[in-house]
């Protein structure tokens, strides 16, 4: 797992919300922004929000046209 910060040159698009954003971490080299992460960590599993995450997560392994 890889750990971005803003010295680096480039935004990345978080598999999550899909905004730009520069701090964050590299799963199986797809993004999260630092805010999605605090907020999956955050989530308790009865959170209706909790499956969206789920989704969005399962297409770090899930790619489409694979």
């Amino acid at each position: 797992m890889e750990t971005r910060n803003r010295e680096q040159a480039e935004a990345a698009q978080c598999i999550i919300c899909e905004q730009k954003r520069r701090e964050g971490i590299t799963i199986c080299s797809e993004f999260i922004c630092s805010d999605c992460e605090t907020e999956m960590v955050r989530t308790d599993v009865k959170d209706a929000k909790y499956p969206f995450f789920i989704s969005q997560m399962r297409r770090i392994w899930y790619k489409k046209d694979a």
